[in-house]
């Protein structure tokens, strides 16, 4: 009996095997993104392979010194068309390869110049904008600063008013001018 509970302690111990997971063939795109999806989430810890971006592929540079000069020699050999034809292959995909990277440079030149050229004229039009917000809050100000002062005059002018009513019917004439001055033509209806 002994025996059979240090038997269960040992396993007890260990680790339990893991069940096999069924095979499972993924016949489309997206059941086989799930299945590395599912197999990722079992244990969450374990870092995620990432790979590395890969190389850009660049062409072997040009020979510095090259030692194999084909002329139009007779004699030379019947090999010798394939190693001319293998080389010229090489050289114009590397002169196509230029080409492209050039053409690419001159793309992203021209997208930054345009983009550059484009935030400048949204600061040019923001500073306008800006610039005409203000010049109507100081407008408004002037006319509620003004409107103040006449109030204040207004209290003094009723006193005035009594004593002589032909000085106030010329205030007023005055007094309605000001106030067309005050108020921004836009608002007014004229132009």
């Amino acid at each position: 009996m002994a025996a059979d509970t240090q038997k269960n302690n040992n396993k007890a111990g260990k680790p339990a095997k893991k069940e096999p997971q069924p095979l499972i063939i993924a016949k489309t795109p997206a059941e086989e993104q799930r299945l590395k999806l599912e197999k990722l989430m079992r244990n969450p810890d374990k870092p995620a392979p990432i790979p590395d971006r890969p190389k850009e592929w660049n062409p072997r540079a040009p020979p510095e010194f090259v030692r194999d000069v084909m002329g139009s020699s007779a004699g030379a050999g019947s090999g010798e068309f394939h190693v001319y034809r293998h080389l010229r292959r090489r050289e114009y995909q590397r002169q196509d390869f230029l080409d492209k990277m050039s053409e690419v440079q001159n793309k992203n030149e021209a997208y930054l110049e345009r983009l550059e050229k484009n935030k400048q004229a949204a600061e040019e039009r923001t500073a306008k904008r800006r610039k005409k917000r203000e010049k109507l809050k100081q407008k408004k100000l002037a006319a509620k600063k003004a409107k103040q002062e006449l109030d204040k005059n207004d209290g003094r002018d009723d006193d005035e008013k009594s004593s002589d009513s032909s000085e106030g019917e010329d205030h007023d004439e005055e007094r309605e001018a000001e106030d067309d001055a005050e108020v921004p033509s836009f608002i007014m209806g004229k132009k």
